[in-house]
């Protein structure tokens, strides 16, 4: 028997060869024990992780939920507000397209089955004038008003007659002075203030932007 066969049988028989084992076997339990542990703390690692990002995911989902309720209130209150304005815009147009057709039927004028819509500062005028001075009248008197800007008339006449130019009185404006201008003759005036009666109470009261019938002589 051999040196190193001697020195292992002697150390099978001193137990050496289970020191060995048990050291390996602790050191094997010490390694799984920590791997336990790592995992342990991977485990909860990961919890505080997913956590975390619920957590904020959740902060972004109200974050976004809190914008949207905002934005939408704000665009329903708009909303609200423009839907307000413009009944209010249409109960005023309505009063005021009454307002023009009492008005023209104050006048006295042969006009029927008047019906005006006012909408915007345009005047939309329908209806059956007797005569074309009769129609005239009618849309210069609605014309006239401040609030109108534009008459668009969609009338009939009953018996057709020669258009009358119209004449928008400039500053300084005299019917006199219209009348020379339209007829060459100032003395002439008296036919446009008829023309335009009752519109014009007497031949003074012209200002400046009224329009005026012209009729031909």
């Amino acid at each position: 028997m051999g040196l190193f066969d001697f020195a292992r049988d002697a150390g099978a028989k001193l137990g050496l060869n289970k020191s060995t084992a048990s050291v390996k076997a602790a050191a094997a339990q010490k390694k799984a024990a920590d791997a336990a542990v790592a995992s342990s703390i991977a485990a909860k690692a990961n919890q505080v992780a997913a956590a975390a990002a619920r957590n904020a995911f959740d902060a972004t989902a109200k974050a976004a939920a809190d914008k949207a309720l905002i934005e939408s209130t704000k665009a329903a209150e708009i909303a609200r507000k423009a839907a307000a304005e413009a009944a209010i815009e249409v109960r005023q147009e309505s009063e005021k397209s009454v307002e023009l057709e009492a008005f023209v039927a104050n006048l006295g004028l042969n006009v029927t089955n008047l019906d005006v819509r006012y909408n915007d500062g345009v005047a939309y005028v329908s209806g059956e004038a007797a005569s074309q001075a009769d129609l005239e009248k009618a849309v210069l008197a609605i014309g006239n008003v401040g609030e109108v800007h534009r008459v668009v008339e969609i009338m009939t006449v009953a018996t057709q007659e020669p258009e009358s130019v119209i004449h928008t009185v400039e500053s300084g404006d005299t019917l006199s002075k219209i009348a020379k201008e339209h007829y060459g003759d100032a003395s002439k005036y008296p036919v446009i203030f008829e023309a335009n009666k009752p519109m014009l109470s007497h031949p003074d009261k012209i200002f400046p932007g009224q329009a005026l019938r012209i009729p031909a002589l």
